[in-house]
C-alpha cells in the first residue's frame, strides 16, 4: 500500500501534487531511497539522483473483485489517468508514451537499469509512461520531465497511479 490508500481520486489534487514536485529540488547525488508516511510507514516517495517517484492515487484493494466489478474498477482507474493526462496535455502539449516492456524484460534477465527505470522496476510499476518535457519547473529548478502511469502488480492488489519528476529526459530504453 501507499500513503494514498483510501483517498479518492481528484484531478485538481493530483495537479497540485505535480506542481509541488516540480518546484522542489531533486537530489543531486546519492543512493535511491524509499520514504514512508510518518504515521503509517506506507510508501510515500522514492528519491534518487535527479528524480522523485510518488504515488498520486491508490484504488481500494481488489480482493474478491471479479467480472463486471473488476471491469468497472479498471475502467474507473483508467478514466482517472486519462483525466489527468488530458489536463497535462492542455498545459504542456500532447504527451508521448514510453513503454515499460524493456525494463520488465531487463528485470527478468537481472540486468541493471538506469534511473528512474530501476526505481519503477523495484516497485513493480510497469504501466507505460505518459511523458511530458521538458517543462519549465519552479523558479530555480530549470527544466524537468514528468511522467505518469497506472500500475497494477497483482490480481488482488490496488491499482496505483504514480508520477515521476526528473531533471533528465525520459526516453524509451533500447532492447
Amino acid at each position: 500500500m501507499t500513503a494514498r490508500f483510501g483517498e479518492g481520486f481528484d484531478t485538481g489534487r493530483a495537479l497540485s501534487d505535480l506542481e509541488a514536485l516540480l518546484a522542489e529540488p531533486l537530489p543531486a547525488a546519492g543512493p535511491t531511497t524509499r520514504e514512508g508516511a510518518p504515521d503509517t510507514g506506507e510508501w510515500s516517495a522514492t528519491r534518487g539522483e535527479g528524480f522523485v517517484l510518488v504515488p498520486l492515487w491508490e484504488s481500494e484493494a481488489l480482493t474478491g473483485v471479479y467480472g463486471r466489478e473488476w471491469d468497472a474498477a479498471t475502467t474507473k482507474a483508467q478514466e482517472h489517468l486519462v483525466s489527468l493526462a488530458a489536463e497535462l496535455d492542455r498545459r504542456w502539449d500532447a504527451h508521448r508514451v514510453v513503454g515499460m516492456h524493456v525494463p520488465l524484460f531487463r528485470k527478468q534477465a537481472e540486468e541493471a537499469l538506469p534511473e528512474p527505470f530501476q526505481a519503477l522496476s523495484d516497485h513493480d510499476f510497469y504501466g507505460d509512461l505518459a511523458v511530458w518535457g521538458p517543462v519549465t519547473a519552479g523558479s530555480d529548478a530549470g527544466s524537468r520531465w514528468v511522467a505518469v502511469s497506472l500500475n497494477h502488480y497483482d490480481g488482488d492488489a490496488p491499482m496505483i497511479m504514480i508520477a515521476v519528476v526528473t531533471d533528465r529526459p525520459i526516453t524509451e530504453l533500447e532492447e
